[in-house]
């Protein structure tokens, strides 16, 4: 492969093309529920596809990362002064392409094997207004994230309280592209006001979609012995605001069936 097609829905299994069309009713809408944040999907890329976008994609991008990192503040356990009153920030370390702006290298090298062109392709969004179940606005954020050895996201929630578009919700979408040398990696998220769910992420074309905000984080990478320098994992990252109530056709990604004009279901 040297090219990203120009739609992702060309990636798509039989599967992931029925729920793409929003024929597979176990999978449409289903984060609409106020309880469900967050589902993973496996068969809806196709495994073969996937490969070869990932090794694409670390071809043209691995080159044009840059690093990521917020540790723990030096001061988190000296500057507490009661006990059992800890606060930990969000804490990371990974690699990022930066995909906002054209100047930067990652745009350019993004931009010539056709990634930008498929994350912004109207498929793209689509799956994600679909298995979310909302009206969507367009203009989404995209990103790809490289995670190596050790690499990891702490405890967040996503929450974005100060931004009025965002403050009652938004959709993300991954897609993880991930390399031989990667054992296992896995995101833990909240249930009933605890963190015991579950799931691994350190697939080759699977898709995990989010109701955000919600309590979570990324176990840190752990590569198989010996074979670190290909211990990778890609993720190819949609951000999608709710549309504002009453938008304008033209101006939203809809589920299929779904009214062009709705007002956007309330945060539970």
């Amino acid at each position: 492969m040297k090219r990203f097609p120009k739609e992702f829905a060309d990636l798509l299994t039989p599967k992931g093309r029925r729920i793409l069309d929003g024929k597979d009713t176990s999978v449409a809408g289903v984060l609409l529920d106020p309880v469900r944040r967050f589902v993973s999907l496996a068969g809806v890329v196709d495994a073969a596809k996937a490969a070869a976008c990932r090794d694409l994609l670390d071809g043209a991008l691995r080159e044009t990362l840059v690093p990521m990192e917020d540790p723990i503040p030096h001061d988190s356990i000296s500057g507490m002064t009661m006990n059992y009153m800890e606060l930990l920030p969000k804490t990371v370390r990974v690699r990022t392409a930066l995909l906002e702006s054209r100047r930067t290298r990652s745009w350019k090298a993004a931009e010539q094997v056709g990634l930008v062109a498929m994350m912004h392709s109207e498929t793209f969004a689509a799956f994600a207004a679909v298995v979310s179940g909302r009206t969507l606005r367009r203009g989404w954020g995209i990103q790809a994230l490289c995670y190596g050895p050790g690499d990891y996201s702490g405890p967040h929630n996503d929450h974005h309280p100060e931004e009025e578009e965002a403050r009652d919700g938004y959709v993300d979408m991954h897609l993880s592209l991930t390399m031989p040398g990667v054992d296992h990696q896995y995101l833990v998220y909240e249930k009933d006001g605890h963190l015991t769910e579950m799931t691994k992420v350190s697939t080759v074309g699977g898709i995990t979609v989010y109701r955000l905000p919600f309590w979570h984080y990324t176990t840190p990478l752990l590569a198989r012995r010996g074979a670190e320098a290909s211990s990778r994992r890609w993720v190819l990252l949609g951000t999608f605001l709710d549309a504002a109530p009453n938008a304008r056709r033209g101006t939203t990604v809809a589920p299929p069936g779904a009214p062009e004009r709705r007002v956007v279901a309330p945060r539970a």
